[in-house]
């Protein structure tokens, strides 16, 4: 099977390829390597999983942008993928504020530049879409919550729900180019007969991390403990995630490539099992690192989510899947590669 993967030079993306060429598939790899100019970031992120990926049979690069209309056709009639994973994205809030545009043309046009490429050479694939927790905004604010001495809770839910409501809300730029291409992909899929899934995430770390502070907050949070640099948080810290290891969402992507599903929303995180306050998280890495660093707090962030936790009994019942990899056993794989790549963040 040949898996086309835009964006495969980030975390998600590399670990996808890696995940898949280990597998037999072959691969083709798409990306601009932007990341470290959108984060304004003098160290290299994605190049150095580029240079990562050049080690792994099977695995075909390809740098280009996918707002290039053109090259994406060109790409596509020439490798014509069995399955596409669309990971490629601009993921910061803050540059969607500070460039709504720029995000705009990343997150949306280029999400249907690739749409329609591959549906121009094969209307029988399977397109994954990465979709994120956004596209509900504002809107799960209005779920009550708990307040505990660490951490907030949904007071009478489990987790959110993929029905959950995505209208009349604050979504911040990068939530609503975000949800353009959730939307354009489903209407693709229901108009031109491929298969896809969308999976809106909720917290995915792992490995090849480039972590900043607004995007990758758990690879953030480990080099700045390696570093001794202080951590800054917005609001009180009780803010709750769910989380997931890469390699969990990359078994998740293959259970639905290889079901009998058609098209499917899935919310995809650590469910209720695999949530950590941001108080929660230092504390486990001071016990990991045994180190304290200093910790400033701001002003609450505007269309900031106080708890966010995914339901995945769908993905549960229909995928046959779930996480593997505890908060604490992903935090420390996670923090020993910080340390054991420490030249990479000096």
């Amino acid at each position: 099977m040949k898996i086309l993967i835009t964006g495969g030079a980030g975390m998600i993306g590399s670990h996808c390829a890696e995940y898949f060429a280990d597998a037999g598939n072959d691969i083709v790899v798409v990306d601009n390597l932007m990341r470290s100019k959108i984060f304004k970031s003098r160290k290299k992120s994605v190049e150095y999983n580029w240079h990562f990926l050049e080690g792994i049979k099977r695995v075909k690069l390809i740098k280009k942008d996918i707002r290039d209309r053109t090259a994406m056709l060109r790409i596509f009639s020439a490798e014509v993928p069995d399955v596409v994973i669309h990971t490629a994205g601009q993921p910061g809030v803050r540059f969607s504020l500070e460039d709504p545009c720029e995000d705009f043309s990343i997150n949306a046009e280029g999400t249907i530049n690739v749409l329609e490429a591959f549906h121009k050479v094969n209307k029988n694939g399977i397109f994954i879409y990465c979709s994120t927790n956004k596209v509900y905004g504002e809107n799960v604010n209005r779920v009550a919550i708990k307040k505990f001495k660490k951490r907030y809770a949904f007071k009478n839910i489990e987790g959110i729900k993929e029905d959950f409501s995505v209208d009349l809300t604050g979504h911040t730029p990068y939530g609503v180019s975000k949800l353009t291409g959730d939307l354009y992909t489903q209407d693709y899929a229901y108009t031109y007969g491929f298969r896809c899934g969308i999976f809106r995430m909720s917290c995915i770390y792992g490995t090849r991390q480039f972590g900043f502070e607004d995007q990758g907050w758990l690879a953030w949070f480990a080099r700045c403990f390696l570093l001794g640099k202080p951590i800054s948080i917005y609001g009180d810290g009780r803010q709750v995630r769910d989380i997931l290891w890469v390699k969990d969402l990359a078994r998740a992507f293959d259970c639905f490539i290889n079901s009998n599903l058609s098209i499917e929303v899935f919310n995809m995180g650590g469910g209720a099992d695999n949530t950590i306050s941001l108080l929660e998280l230092i504390d486990m890495f001071e016990d990991i690192s045994g180190k304290k660093i200093a910790v400033r707090y701001g002003d609450w962030r505007k269309f900031d989510q106080k708890v966010y936790v995914s339901c995945i009994r769908k993905a549960k019942r229909l995928l046959k899947w779930r996480p593997r990899v505890s908060p604490r056993a992903g935090v420390e794989l996670l923090y020993k590669w910080v340390s054991d790549n420490r030249h990479l963040f000096q």
